[in-house]
C-alpha cells in the first residue's frame, strides 16, 4: 500500500499541469484538493474495494479507509468496483445566517463526483466529496437503476482508520435512545476498543473530537440528515492496538434490520472531518450550515432570537419566593422578563396534559400571551415530543392563533430515520404557523438552523440542569463543551446561575434555589462562550434584582453574531472567544478549576477605533467567595492588550462599545 501510494502521488505530480490545480487522477487514484492546497482527499480500489484517505500538509490523517454500503439481502456496494469515472467542480458557498457564528458566510470549495460501477455492471452508485480549506467531506448518491427496485439500507461501511492512536473527546452513549446528555471522555481511541477481539459496545456520539499528535486536530460528524438515520461511531478493532472507528446508523425502531429505506435516488448526509492545527478553529468554522440545504421559509421577518425568562430551573418560585406553577407566577416572569429587556418567557412543562391542545386550570396560556404581549414580551411553551408527534396538525394552528411565539419539544431521545424525519416535519410544520422550535432531550444539530431559522436550539448537552441533581455539571464539563458539542452550534445550556459556590461548599437541590459551581463571572461568561439565539436567563427573578453583575446578562446579545474569534483555548482546560455584533464586540473567557493568567491581544476590534470596555472580572478572593465580581469601565483600542486574572473555576466577560 505505501508504495502504490508513492507512486501514485507521483504519477498525480506528473500530470499537475494537465488538470485544474484541486484534483488530478492518476492510475485508480482520484485526488481531490481544497483550494489552499493543505487538504488532500484521496479515493482508489484496494482489491476491488473502494477506499479512502486524507492527508493535511502532506501529512497521512486517515489511512486508506473503506466506503460501501450494505444493503438488505445483498452484498456490500463499495466490494467488486471499479471507478468508472470522475468529475472535478468548484464553488463557493455564499450566503447568509439568520442565526450562527457569523452572519454572512462565503466560503470556497474543489468538489469531484465519482462513478462507482460493480464489476459485474449491474449495481452503481455515486460518491460525492468536497474539499474545504478546513474539511473534506463526502457521502453516498445512488440512483435510480434497474438492479434495485428500491433503497433499503441495513448499514454503513464507512470508516475512519487514524493513521495512529490519538487522544479524543469521546461521547459514549448508553444506546440509540438517548439525549446526549453525558460527558465527553478524553481517552486515546484505542482505549474505546474492547480487548481480545470483542467488539466494541462503546457508542460514540458525534461530534467526535481528536487529536492525531504531530498531525493535526479532526473532528467527526455530519450534515443534512434529511431522509437518512444519524451516525454514531464504534471502535469495532476488538484490539488494544486498534484506531479505528466504524459508522453505525440508529436503527429503525419498527424494523430494525432496516436502517433506512426509501426511494431511489437517495443521497446519504454528509459525512465531514474537519481539520486544524488547532481545536479553536471548529468553533468559528461554518461547514456544518455549509452542508445543509438553503432557507425554505420563504418570508423570515417574524423568527425573533433573544433571551428568556424561564420557572423550571427555580421549580417556579413566585415573588414571594413560593412554589407556584399558576397563570399569576408566569405573570410574574413576564413582568421580569420586560424589566429587563428580555424578548421571552418559557412556560415549562405542567400547563397541559396528554391533550396538548387544552390548558390545565392552574395555567391559562392564552392569557399569559396576551398579557405578556401587553409587556412586550413572548412566550415560548414546553410540550412532550410525544404529544407533539401525535398532534401537532391540531395544535400548531391553535398555538398561531393564541398568540404563541413557539415551543420548546423535550424527551424526543431518537435519531432513527422517522426520528430525524420528527425534526423536519416539526420544523416545517411550526415555521407555517409562524412558530419557533427549541428541541429539547434531542440529539446533536446538524445545520438544520440554515434551512429552518425558527429551529432555535438544540438541547444534547449535559447542562445546568444537571446541577440539581448532582455534579456532572461542572467548571471541568463547562470546558469541554466549547471544543465539542458546540462544534455544530445552537448549544441550549440553559445558563443564568447566580448561586455561585465553591466545590467543596455544593449541594444538589432539586427544589428551588440550585447551585452552581463556578465563579459569577465564569457564569456570566457563557452567554458569550455557547452559541445560542435562544438564551436562558434561569434562576429565580429575585437572585437577579439588585445585583450589579446582572447587567451583562440584559447587556450581551442573544442573536445572529456577524463574526466569531477564538482567541485561545484547549479542549477542558480554557478558552476566550470574542463576538461581534454590529459595531460592538463582547468576549467571554473561562477557565477549568485552574486559575490562569494571561494576556489577550484586541486585534479582533476594529483598526483605530476607540471602545468603551465594561469588565466583569473575578475579584481577588473569588477563589473563596465565588459570587464576588469586579466590574469597571476602561477605555481601550484596537491593537492593545488586556490582562485577564481567572480564579480557579473562574472568567471574565466582556462588553466593548465602540465610541464614536
Amino acid at each position: 500500500m505505501p508504495n502504490k501510494t508513492l507512486q501514485s502521488v507521483a504519477l498525480a505530480a506528473a500530470l499537475f499541469i494537465l488538470r485544474p490545480c484541486f484534483a488530478t487522477w492518476a492510475q485508480d487514484d482520484v485526488v481531490l484538493k481544497s483550494p489552499d492546497g493543505g487538504l488532500t482527499m484521496t479515493f482508489r480500489t484496494v482489491e476491488a474495494h473502494l477506499v479512502y484517505e486524507v492527508s493535511y500538509l502532506e501529512k497521512l490523517l486517515l489511512e486508506p479507509s473503506a466506503l460501501g454500503l450494505e444493503l438488505q439481502n445483498s452484498r456490500v456496494l463499495g466490494e467488486n468496483v471499479t471507478i468508472a469515472g470522475q468529475t472535478f467542480s468548484s464553488g463557493e458557498d455564499a450566503y447568509a445566517l439568520l442565526s450562527g457564528r457569523a452572519s454572512r458566510v462565503s466560503e470556497k470549495f474543489n468538489a469531484a463526483t465519482l462513478e462507482i460501477v460493480e464489476t459485474n455492471g449491474n449495481r452503481r452508485m455515486n460518491v460525492e466529496a468536497r474539499a474545504y480549506n478546513d474539511a473534506v467531506a463526502f457521502r453516498y448518491l445512488v440512483p435510480a437503476q434497474k438492479a434495485l427496485s428500491e433503497y433499503r439500507l441495513k448499514s454503513e461501511k464507512t470508516e475512519f482508520r487514524l493513521v495512529k492512536d490519538a487522544i479524543s473527546y469521546a461521547l459514549v452513549l448508553p444506546n440509540f435512545r438517548s439525549g446526549y446528555e453525558s460527558e465527553y471522555h478524553k481517552v486515546p481511541v484505542s482505549g474505546l476498543a474492547n480487548q481480545g477481539g470483542v467488539a466494541s459496545k462503546y457508542l460514540v456520539g458525534l461530534p467526535l473530537l481528536t487529536n492525531v499528535a504531530g498531525v493535526a486536530w479532526m473532528a467527526i460528524t455530519e450534515s443534512d440528515l434529511e431522509n437518512n438515520a444519524g451516525m454514531y461511531l464504534c471502535n469495532t478493532t476488538g484490539s488494544w492496538m486498534g484506531h479505528r472507528f466504524d459508522a453505525v446508523l440508529s436503527p429503525s425502531l419498527t424494523d430494525p434490520e432496516v436502517a433506512v429505506a426509501g426511494k431511489l435516488p437517495h443521497k446519504s448526509a454528509w459525512r465531514i472531518i474537519m481539520v486544524a492545527p488547532d481545536p479553536t478553529h471548529f468553533i468559528e468554522a461554518n461547514t456544518i450550515t455549509n452542508l445543509n440545504p438553503a432557507c425554505r421559509i420563504p418570508d423570515t421577518s417574524w423568527i425573533t432570537y433573544g433571551k428568556s425568562a424561564w420557572d423550571w430551573w427555580n421549580s417556579s418560585l413566585n415573588k414571594a419566593g413560593e412554589r407556584a406553577y399558576t397563570t399569576e407566577t408566569m405573570k410574574y416572569y413576564a413582568d421580569f422578563a420586560a424589566e429587563s429587556g428580555f424578548e421571552f418567557i418559557t412556560i415549562d412543562a405542567g400547563w397541559s396534559g396528554n391533550d396538548i391542545t387544552q390548558c390545565r386550570d392552574n395555567v391559562n396560556v392564552p392569557e399569559v400571551v396576551a398579557y405578556a404581549r401587553e409587556k412586550g414580551v413572548k412566550v415560548i411553551i414546553w410540550l412532550h415530543s410525544r404529544n407533539v408527534w401525535n398532534q401537532a396538525g391540531e395544535a400548531f394552528p391553535l398555538y398561531e392563533k393564541w398568540g404563541v411565539a413557539g415551543m420548546k419539544i423535550d424527551f424526543i431521545e431518537r435519531d432513527d430515520q422517522a426520528g430525524v424525519a420528527f425534526y423536519y416535519r416539526i420544523a416545517e410544520k411550526a415555521a407555517q404557523h409562524h412558530l419557533l422550535v427549541d428541541f429539547h432531550g434531542c440529539s446533536k444539530p446538524w445545520g438544520l438552523q440554515r434551512t429552518y431559522p425558527n429551529v432555535v436550539g438544540f438541547e444534547g448537552v449535559l447542562g445546568m440542569e444537571q446541577s440539581k441533581a448532582g455534579e456532572r455539571d461542572n467548571p471541568d464539563n463547562h470546558l469541554v463543551i466549547p471544543f465539542t458539542r458546540m462544534i455544530p452550534g445552537l448549544v441550549d445550556y440553559t445558563p443564568g446561575g447566580f448561586d455561585n459556590v465553591r466545590a467543596d461548599e455544593f449541594v444538589a437541590h432539586m427544589d428551588s434555589r440550585p447551585m452552581v459551581m463556578g465563579t459569577r463571572a465564569h457564569h456570566l461568561a457563557i452567554y458569550v462562550v455557547y452559541e445560542s439565539p435562544f438564551q436562558m436567563v434561569s434562576d429565580w427573578p429575585e437572585a437577579y434584582r439588585g445585583d450589579p453583575s446582572f447587567n451583562f446578562i440584559k447587556q450581551v446579545p442573544a442573536a445572529v453574531w456577524d463574526k466569531t474569534v477564538v482567541l485561545n483555548g484547549q479542549p477542558g482546560e480554557y478558552i476566550t472567544v470574542a463576538r461581534k455584533k454590529g459595531d460592538d464586540w463582547y468576549l467571554g473567557a473561562m477557565t477549568n478549576r485552574t486559575g490562569r493568567d494571561y494576556d489577550v491581544a484586541l486585534d479582533f476590534l476594529e483598526k483605530g477605533g476607540a471602545y468603551e470596555a465594561d469588565i466583569y472580572a473575578d475579584a481577588p478572593d473569588s477563589e473563596q467567595q465565588p459570587k464576588h465580581i469586579v466590574i469597571k469601565k476602561v477605555k481601550v483600542k484596537a491593537g492593545g492588550k488586556m490582562n485577564l486574572r481567572l480564579a480557579p473555576a473562574g472568567g471574565a466577560a466582556i462588553a466593548f462599545r465602540k465610541l464614536n
